[in-house]
């Protein structure tokens, strides 16, 4: 098989290119690259034949959602072996995110398989909302969510799965924020970084989508694989402050995020009261 750059730098992390093979094959490779050479073939055999897998993942993109919510997750499930990741919205214009960087969809809904394997949902706050008053994006996710293997999500993208009643009766997580909101979708709220409860998987707030990667990585594979990948990332979280949950954050710092979205809380009731059933 050919050696692309995510597959080589996957390979050298999990432990299959011998150190001197892939000097030699990263030389291979090169020269094969845009020299006239002949590009390197490498053998996979050594891999457990359950590490590669075919499975469809699909993110759902949307104008305003939040950036590192999809990237986090996208980066390593991006890293499964022989799966295909693609990011899907209701056309294929660029979504700006809440960070300005644009996205450019892969598929439109209707070019999406029926039968999904991972669904993912990524959040966000105004542009959560919208999307939420969107029946086109509503019966997307309730189709495809319907049969898929894993529906999930990451931040407030819970509160589009609720929206399209995927949570009913499920015990997920959210942003801390907007936790406490998925009882007016059925849910129950649990306060961890990451949920499962059956086949319903969500990370919480922002950054938690970096965890919720790896633990579907474990999942979908075993955990040797996603601590691989793991290390690939470089994932070692050691911030300059403890301030990342109302426990631990000074009294301050929280009362002036909730303050920020007092009205919030109650446009997502209003919304609720319209949801799927």
């Amino acid at each position: 098989m050919m050696i692309d750059r995510r597959t080589f730098g996957l390979g050298l992390a999990l432990g299959l290119i011998p150190a001197e093979a892939a000097r030699v094959l990263a030389a291979d490779n090169h020269a094969g690259a845009g020299h006239g050479g002949t590009r390197g073939a490498h053998d996979m055999g050594m891999v457990p034949p359950e590490w590669k897998g075919d499975e469809q993942i699909v993110f759902l993109g949307y104008d305003g959602m939040t950036a590192l919510d999809l990237i986090g997750p996208q980066y390593m499930l991006a890293n499964l072996w022989g799966a295909t990741v693609k990011i899907v919205a209701k056309t294929r214009e660029p979504l700006r995110t809440d960070t300005g960087v644009m996205i450019v969809p892969d598929q439109v809904f209707a070019e999406v398989p029926a039968d999904l394997d991972v669904i993912c949902v990524p959040g966000s706050v105004s542009g959560a909302l919208q999307a939420m008053e969107s029946e086109e994006t509503l019966s997307f996710l309730a189709d495809r969510g319907s049969r898929a293997r894993y529906v999930t999500s990451v931040c407030t993208g819970t509160l589009l799965l609720g929206q399209a009643g995927l949570v009913d009766g499920y015990r997920v997580t959210s942003h801390w924020l907007m936790r406490d909101l998925m009882t007016e979708f059925g849910a129950i709220p649990v306060d961890e970084r990451v949920v499962r409860d059956r086949n319903r998987i969500t990370g919480g707030g922002v950054t938690a989508g970096i965890d919720f990667g790896l633990a579907m990585l474990a999942e979908m594979r075993e955990p040797a694989y996603a601590q691989a990948v793991q290390l690939l990332a470089e994932y070692a979280p050691a911030p300059p402050f403890n301030a990342g949950t109302p426990a631990t954050a000074p009294a301050e710092a929280t009362e002036m995020m909730t303050a920020m979205f007092a009205g919030f809380p109650d446009r997502v009731r209003a919304m609720a009261a319209k949801r799927i059933r």
